[in-house]
């Protein structure tokens, strides 16, 4: 069990480098990776704030293992008390920032990685909800 956690960890993080890589090859620049709200509660943290043209994208990674979870989709796992999370987070960012006057979205980024992380597939769904 030990060894699967530290696995699983491991592979979510290089999802999340695998999608500031894409982020950054579609014209995005990466503002925070791993934003965690300051004040309150901790609720969580939102995986990248990445900013395009004048528009600000909190984006939630979901990463699987090809092998095992082809069939699924990634960002099923993204569900409506996550969204909420991810939206209270994104406020204290905005806020934090002084971003107040500026246009945001959700995105989400599946990505899927073979077990010897050599075949790779991303999909990258903008504005996740409104």
């Amino acid at each position: 069990m030990f060894w699967r956690r530290n696995k699983n960890k491991s592979m979510g993080e290089y999802g999340e480098d695998l999608a500031v890589k894409y982020l950054k090859k579609n014209g995005y620049k990466i503002l925070e990776r791993n934003f965690a709200n300051t004040s309150g509660r901790r609720l969580g943290e939102i995986d990248v704030v990445a900013k395009k043209e004048k528009e600000i994208i909190f984006v939630e990674v979901k990463t699987r293992e090809l092998e095992r979870y082809s069939d699924t989709l990634p960002e099923e796992n993204i569900t409506p008390r996550k969204l909420h999370k991810l939206s209270k987070i994104a406020n204290n960012y905005i806020k934090l920032n002084n971003f107040i006057d500026i246009p945001y979205r959700f995105d989400a980024i599946s990505v899927w990685v073979s077990n010897d992380y050599k075949v790779n597939k991303i999909k990258h769904i903008e504005s996740i909800f409104i």
